[in-house]
């Protein structure tokens, strides 16, 4: 017959939270993978032409060939649902309001520019849209650093891309007015 006392009851709730954090972090990594990647799923039905609407602009000299940007944004949603996850494990959203809430704010916005720019074919709303984008995503970085520096690090290639999309969307837009108009 084991005795339990006070220590061993200390243990066993220890052990039991233990568990149960490692259980609510795993569903909040899946939770934040799922919801970067549904948001990416709804911005690629806008881009099921992409591809050849893509090869019929004029493009600037230094724009990638379009194969890239598929692996490019998925490591990209990625590591923008590590980052999410990285903040919200240091108080939730109760903790991290702002900065998650900008985190979501930023995504929905990412997720507009496919349609704007592929479905709608609108060439300023959607540069508009990824300037605001930009910001942000800035925002974000900024609210993020303050809870966890490697949250804000996986975000910098983000930015880095989104820098570049902007002046490729520009650039687009002002080599093909019939089509961005």
């Amino acid at each position: 017959m084991q005795v339990f006392t006070p220590f061993n009851n200390q243990l066993i709730g220890r052990i039991t939270l233990y568990l149960k954090s490692k259980q609510q972090q795993i569903f909040g990594l899946v939770f934040w993978l799922l919801l970067c990647f549904g948001i990416s799923a709804i911005g690629a039905m806008a881009s099921i032409q992409a591809r050849s609407f893509y090869v019929e602009l004029i493009q600037p000299a230094w724009a990638p060939p379009g194969w890239l940007f598929g692996p490019v944004w998925t490591v990209l949603y990625a590591m923008m649902a590590i980052a999410a996850w990285l903040v919200w494990r240091q108080g939730g959203f109760k903790e991290n309001r702002v900065a998650l809430t900008l985190f979501l704010l930023q995504l929905f916005i990412n997720g507009l520019w496919s349609w704007l720019f592929f479905a709608w074919q609108m060439g300023a709303a959607s540069l508009f849209n990824i300037v605001v984008l930009w910001g942000l995503i800035v925002a974000t970085l900024w609210t993020f650093i303050r809870t966890s520096h490697w949250a804000a690090g996986l975000l910098v290639p983000y930015l880095l891309w989104v820098s570049f999309a902007t002046a490729l969307n520009y650039a687009m837009w002002q080599l093909n007015p019939q089509i961005l108009g």
